[in-house]
């Protein structure tokens, strides 16, 4: 009797768990849900045709700004009092956006990625801020108005009636938005898939419901770019390597010495965000003439350390993706007091620009953490591919507070090297994630906006707590 009570049994558990899928199944396929990712679809392609020409148009002021103007003015590269001028007038130029427009320019980067969607009414302060600061020498990268430009621009293929009766649906729509827009900036499009996977903080079928139109739209935003990339020959400034060094398998000294390194990390990247937190507080009175001179005082930073080494300011300044390609390739070519002018400098410019200026914080993060990696590259058995691994994936996770994504991403940036670095690279973006967690300090609750959110946008189904 027993025996046949546990036979009728038994099937109780996979018919307990059916109705979940049947669920799941009967929304994927409902005809709601397969509109929304006709949408996602639609609307990766406009937002990453619009996305492409924002980001080259900003790589090409770049470009104009570092390289051709200091050589036609007969440098052959900046000089180091270079960043001076051009972040005084980047002070002078944003104060306008920051202070008076709908939006005050988007999201103020020590917050992090985070946020709820952009209204579209936000897009003129984003897009206009982002064309000002990111091109004259903020320490500062493109992620971040890109999300929002993504998010806001698939807003308005919603109409404002749907998105106040549906306001979960919309906020899919422009995460969504916002994953087409980030598809390549990052050197692959499934990153930004992955960042919104586990930084949505949902569960079962919710974060499937989620992730599955963000892929769609990801996945048209990477053929956008890459076939606009090829037919206009346009360069994105994604963040990528051009080199590394080789890697081996981790040994006991990568671990010993990775470890503690990574947590050294953790400390750095944490010391900057609470830099950033004491200018945000700094910039709250009189806002127009500190923001100016927070700006200022990013210039003297990147300047300090052009006139200290005798190399380029543009080391210090912009995103730090190009010396980060150049630090990955030749890392010889470093010496170990550079690399710590380097980290302090940079971070520095980082720390004001975070709690001033609009920008992203991501690729800033990632460079400051590969500089310091290398920098130990001397230590007894610890080679550069070894710090290099390391500072990657560390600073990932502490900037991020997403530590699969951090991984994902270093694994990504070092290419071939991945097989025998991924070990190290998910041990330190582990030891920094809870390293930052521990010492972050809760940051103060944001001020509420002087321009009312429009209906509908208020959900933040993908909040990364940085």
């Amino acid at each position: 009797m027993a025996s046949n009570q546990a036979g009728t049994e038994a099937p109780a558990a996979p018919q307990q768990a059916a109705p979940g899928a049947e669920q799941l199944k009967a929304v994927l396929l409902s005809p709601g849900y397969l509109k929304l990712l006709l949408l996602a679809a639609l609307i990766g392609i406009p937002v990453s045709l619009v996305a492409f020409g924002f980001v080259g148009f900003e790589h090409q002021l770049q470009s104009w700004v570092w390289t051709s103007l200091p050589s036609g003015l007969g440098y052959h590269q900046p000089p180091w009092w270079w960043p001076l001028p051009t972040l005084a007038l980047t002070g002078l130029l944003v104060v306008p956006v920051l202070t008076r427009m709908p939006g005050k320019g988007g999201h103020l980067p020590v917050r992090g990625l985070g946020g709820p969607p952009q209204p579209p009414s936000y897009l003129p302060s984003i897009v206009l801020a982002a064309l000002i600061v990111l091109p004259l020498g903020a320490s500062l990268g493109p992620e971040a108005p890109l999300m929002a430009l993504g998010g806001a621009l698939a807003l308005l293929g919603v109409r404002r009636a749907q998105r106040e009766a549906q306001p979960k649906a919309a906020a899919i729509v422009a995460t969504a938005g916002s994953s087409a827009a980030i598809a390549t900036i990052f050197g692959n499009p499934l990153i930004g898939c992955v960042m919104v996977l586990e930084a949505a903080g949902l569960g079962g079928s919710q974060l499937l419901l989620l992730v599955v139109p963000c892929l769609l739209a990801s996945g048209v935003g990477g053929l956008v770019f890459t076939g606009f990339g090829h037919w206009t020959g346009l360069s994105i400034g994604a963040l990528t390597l051009q080199g590394e060094p080789k890697s081996q398998v981790p040994t006991a000294p990568d671990y010993l010495w990775g470890i503690p390194l990574a947590a050294l990390i953790a400390v750095v990247i944490v010391a900057v965000q609470a830099l950033g937190w004491t200018t945000f507080a700094y910039t709250e009175r009189r806002t127009g003439l500190r923001i100016v001179l927070c700006a200022i005082g990013v210039g003297v930073c990147t300047a300090a350390y052009a006139l200290f080494t005798g190399r380029s300011p543009e080391e210090a300044a912009l995103s730090g993706q190009e010396t980060l390609s150049q630090l990955a390739a030749n890392p010889q070519s470093w010496g170990v007091a550079t690399l710590v002018l380097l980290v302090l400098f940079k971070g520095l410019a980082w720390g004001i620009s975070l709690g001033s200026l609009r920008g992203g914080p991501i690729f800033p993060a990632i460079m400051v953490g590969a500089a310091t990696g290398i920098a130990c590259a001397g230590l007894p058995g610890f080679g550069a591919a070894a710090g290099l691994s390391v500072g990657l994936a560390a600073s990932g996770a502490a900037i991020t507070g997403l530590p699969v994504t951090a991984s994902l991403l270093a694994i990504l940036l070092v290419g071939a090297n991945a097989k025998d670095a991924a070990p190290l690279m998910l041990v330190a973006a582990v030891v920094s994630f809870v390293v930052a967690t521990k010492l972050r300090p809760r940051p103060p609750e944001p001020a509420r906006s002087s321009t009312p959110a429009e209906p509908g946008v208020g959900t933040d189904p993908g909040r990364a707590q940085t």
